[in-house]
């Protein structure tokens, strides 16, 4: 489908369905922002959508044909609704345009020079960062990133307006997303086995990332880690400057984010700095001051017990074990215990023995009911599974059969000094919503 480049800017009445998703929230206040009208709907409440609602757009709480009528100009949707979705037929039945919010992204990237952040894990953590760097080097980017970060005004947002070139934003492998972006700078963190409920395999997540590179031209600068064995046959041939970022990482960097993988990140955040050309001595000094984002092993208050809870958006096992580690590395001598809520049962399922290795470095993990989001029930996978997977793997784990559960479990075993981490992508963090309360 052709798509007229101008529809965004002409448009002054926008419905967005999935309002409240992290991406495409960023867009309603994007627009918002430039004075048009924005409404948009979600099945449920969240910070975010309260916060879109103080800044004048109309919500609501329910998917609903009635909440489209022909006064809005274009309806933009998130890709984790359904085909049937009443809204989205509506919009289509009343002849009003209908972008998916990858491609109305899309559409903002052709009018800027966009630095996209790809990769399977560290896609948030990096974004956030150079959003940091660009920030303090005055290179005023607009940035949209896939949390929650702290800017200068520290006002929680996932979204900078600015007013230069520069368009930073996080590109997302899920069902190809990332192939409507047109970058000018390509950062690719890592290539792993995720998705699989939409990829066949990790040859299938290769392919489109080569299809991303693809788009790359002459001018263009690729950044990746060389030494990654899932990279090299990914670039191979490119007409494009291939800088490798293995080069920038340095361990002993200092940051307020703990482990490994973040020292990687801030690797890549360190090569693209010097593609424009911000000081090195500049660039650590930003990194060093960074404080992470919402969700991403966030430090969130202690307990009246004295335990202090942090929640991190861990749901693949690279991902779980690079967190962990980084808590450990933290709190080498103290008691840390995990609440995990396993995200699709396909991820449960496809990559059970992985989730069985990952909570080594934690004392006892707690396992709730699979958050199932878009999926339906597969009784062919449960959390007793992997219960029995991390056990079998020397671990302690126990399960919790709700959120309530896993809070009696808080309060009568762990002890002043101890650390707390609720973990997945899922509902997970309500648990230090209610611990705090």
């Amino acid at each position: 489908m052709k798509i007229d480049l101008s529809i965004l800017s002409k448009a002054q009445n926008i419905h967005f369905i999935g309002i409240g998703g992290i991406g495409i929230s960023a867009i309603a206040r994007m627009m918002l922002k430039e004075g048009k009208k924005v409404s948009g709907s979600d099945m449920s409440e969240s910070e975010i959508t309260k916060e879109l609602e103080r800044e004048g757009a109309t919500i609501y709480k329910s998917h609903v044909k009635g909440n489209v009528n022909v006064a809005i100009d274009i309806v933009i949707y998130t890709i984790a609704i359904s085909d049937d979705n009443p809204e989205l037929l509506e919009a289509r039945s009343l002849g009003i345009s209908a972008l998916s919010y990858p491609q109305a992204l899309g559409l903002i990237s052709k009018e800027k020079y966009t630095i996209a952040v790809s990769g399977t894990h560290g896609k948030t953590t990096t974004t956030a960062m150079i959003a940091e760097v660009m920030v303090q080097a005055g290179l005023d980017p607009t940035v949209i990133v896939g949390s929650l970060m702290s800017s200068s005004s520290k006002q929680r947002s996932n979204l900078i307006v600015g007013k230069s070139k520069y368009l930073v934003a996080e590109a997302c492998e899920f069902r190809r997303s990332f192939l409507n972006l047109n970058p000018n700078i390509l950062i690719i963190t890592n290539i792993d086995n995720d998705h699989l409920d939409y990829y066949k395999n990790l040859a299938d997540i290769k392919s489109a990332f080569r299809e991303l590179v693809e788009k790359l031209s002459v001018e263009d600068y690729l950044i990746c880690n060389l030494s990654q064995k899932n990279i090299k046959p990914v670039i191979k041939g490119l007409k494009c400057n291939v800088v490798d970022y293995s080069s920038h990482i340095n361990q002993n960097l200092k940051l307020k984010i703990p482990g490994k993988h973040n020292r990687e990140n801030a690797g890549a955040v360190l090569a693209l700095a010097e593609i424009l050309s911000i000081p090195k001595e500049n660039v650590i000094a930003s990194l060093s001051d960074f404080r992470g984002t919402w969700r991403r092993f966030e430090f969130r208050g202690e307990s009246r017990a004295g335990v202090s809870l942090y929640d991190d958006y861990a749901h693949h096992p690279t991902e779980i074990k690079a967190s962990l580690s980084g808590a450990r590395e933290m709190f080498p001598n103290k008691k840390i215990t995990v609440i995990f809520q396993p995200h699709l049962y396909s991820r449960t399922k496809l990559l059970l023995s992985d989730f069985g290795k990952s909570f080594k470095d934690v004392d006892c993990v707690c396992i709730l009911p699979i958050y199932a989001a878009r999926e339906k029930l597969d009784p062919s996978i449960d959390s007793a599974m992997l219960v029995k997977e991390i056990v079998k793997n020397n671990s302690k784990a126990i399960m919790c059969d709700s959120i309530n559960d896993a809070s009696q479990y808080i309060k009568m075993h762990m002890l002043s000094g101890e650390v707390l981490i609720t973990m997945g992508a899922g509902d997970v963090y309500k648990i230090i919503d209610s611990i705090l309360k």
